[in-house]
This record gives structure tokens, C-alpha cells and sequence, in this order.
């Protein structure tokens, strides 16, 4: 079987460990796609545990990288992060660059099912073909690819809970900052999910987390940790932690630990403040 080509186009030292950016011609969403991975001094001598970050709207697979701060300790855990963009790109579909909340940059992890937007495939692509991408590439040789656990923000955050849950055996822990925990009942979500999904709102519940978690029948049930801010503008209309909680007890999943964090935003203020606390969560299921 041939080995995907994957071009290195940025690297950048850090903690002993290196960032370093990918990009490769994707099949599940036919546009070509960038990905980054921060492989922590560990990975030079031995294979190590990977945490998936999936990112928020309008962003890409730098913003992680960049703002976050998580490379610190996920080096003395050794821990490698992986962080795909968001969205396809450069596919020039009529109306994908319109809005910030659509399209371009806002992918919302689910495979699209209308016809105009068949390329927004992001679920399969985080679960299916960037990890086999891995696993062919000379460059997934430091990673323990079987042994990972998915971590986001706000549309990321999303998307981490509903690749998570939908996937317990393959992940080890789950956890979101700020995330659009109940999507079917926010506006982000029921816009998103009108456009690539239709208006069946059956197949909406598929990438609901809160839906997900309340009808959860797994015997495999992942630690789940979220984090949102009390000052966060979009808590009430968009984020809805209430509901996840919810489902929880009502679920009986147990192990879901879902936090306020006074006076934090939506932002990487936010995120770069408890990274900490998630990196140390996924390090501690991953090497148990």
C-alpha cells in the first residue's frame, strides 16, 4: 500500500519536544488539509499517547498550537497533541465564506448529508482518515495512536464530546472548554445542522452531546471533563453546560465532572488558564 504523501511545512522547537505542521490532499473532504502536531521529547526515543484537540469557529489548527500553552505539559507527561483545522478550505463553494458560524472555518465535526455541502465531512475525517493518515506516515512513527484521548473548544468542544462519546473503545477520556454542549437547542447548532444535515431533526440528535450522553448505552464509559466560564457572553444562549449535566444524572454515566470557572470568557484566556488541569486529566487516563 502506498504511504500518503504528507508535506512538513512548518517546525518549530518547544519544551525539548517540536511542533511540527502537515499538510496532505484529503479524501473525505477533497480539498488539501493542515494539521499540526506537537510531539513532546519522548516521542524521539519511544512511542506516546496522542490527545486530539478539535478547535472552535473561525479557527484553524495553529490557534491551539499557538495560544494555548498546552505544550509545557504534555513535554513532562509526554503527551503528543494533534490539532486538525476546522473546516475544508479553498473548495469554492457558493456562500462558504458568508458567515463566521458556516462554511469555511465552522465544520462542526459532522459528516454533511445535503447535497451542496457534501465535502464537510469533518467527522469522518477526525475519526477515520487523519488517523490512518497517522498510522501510514513515517510521521505517526512516536505515536501511540492506540492509546489517545479528544479534547476542545466551544464548536471543538462539540465535536470532542460527540467523537468521544460516539467512540468510547477508541478514547480514553474525553474533555471541552466552553463547549456548544445541547446544539439542537442553540442557534449555532440549529444552524449549522439545517444546512448540513437537513431538517430531519432525528439525524441532529446523532451529534448532540447532550443527546448522546442521556441515551448512552456503552459499557465503556470515558471520564469527562468540562470547563466554562461564569463571564462567558455566550453561556446561556449557545454553551448550555445545564443540559449536558443533566443528561448525565439522567444517564446514570457517571464520572462526567462539569465545572464553572469564575469570572472566564470564551476565549484562550480561558483555555491557557486550565490547560493544565486537562492535559494532567487525559495524561492520567492515558498511562493507567
Amino acid at each position: 500500500m502506498a504511504i500518503p504523501e504528507v508535506t512538513e511545512v512548518g517546525v518549530n522547537k518547544q519544551f525539548g519536544g517540536f511542533n511540527r505542521r502537515y499538510k496532505h490532499k484529503s479524501n473525505s473532504l477533497g480539498c488539501e488539509m493542515t494539521f499540526t502536531i506537537y510531539y513532546p521529547p519522548a516521542a524521539a526515543s519511544g512511542k506516546v499517547p496522542v490527545l486530539y484537540f478539535l478547535s472552535g469557529l473561525t479557527c484553524n489548527d495553529e490557534n491551539f498550537i499557538t495560544k494555548a500553552g498546552a505544550q509545557r505539559q504534555a513535554a513532562a507527561r509526554g503527551v503528543a497533541l494533534i490539532a486538525p483545522d476546522t473546516s475544508p478550505r479553498g473548495l469554492g463553494v457558493e456562500g462558504e465564506a458568508e458567515s463566521w458560524d458556516f462554511g469555511v472555518g465552522a465544520g462542526f465535526y459532522v459528516n454533511a448529508t445535503q447535497p451542496k455541502w457534501k465535502n464537510w465531512r469533518m467527522y469522518e475525517y477526525v475519526t477515520e482518515e487523519l488517523p490512518a493518515l497517522l498510522r501510514s506516515a513515517p510521521l505517526g512513527a512516536g505515536l501511540d495512536l492506540d492509546t489517545a484521548s479528544v479534547c476542545g473548544h466551544s464548536m471543538g468542544g462539540h465535536g470532542a464530546l460527540v467523537v468521544g462519546l460516539r467512540n468510547p473503545g477508541r478514547f480514553r477520556s474525553i474533555s471541552a472548554f466552553s463547549p456548544i454542549s445541547n446544539p439542537i437547542n442553540a442557534p449555532w447548532g440549529v444552524k449549522a445542522f439545517t444546512g448540513y444535515l437537513g431538517e430531519d431533526r432525528a439525524a441532529w440528535k446523532e451529534y448532540d452531546a447532550s443527546e448522546l450522553l442521556r441515551g448512552f448505552k456503552g459499557d465503556v464509559k470515558p471520564a469527562i471533563l468540562v470547563d466554562t466560564g461564569s463571564a462567558d457572553k455566550f453561556l446561556t444562549e449557545q454553551l448550555k453546560p445545564e443540559a449536558l449535566e443533566a443528561a448525565a444524572k439522567e444517564s446514570g454515566y457517571g464520572n462526567v465532572t462539569v465545572r464553572m470557572q469564575d469570572g472566564y470568557d470564551h476565549s484562550y484566556y480561558f483555555i491557557s488558564s486550565f490547560i493544565d488541569d486537562h492535559i494532567n486529566f487525559h495524561a492520567d487516563a492515558l498511562t493507567k
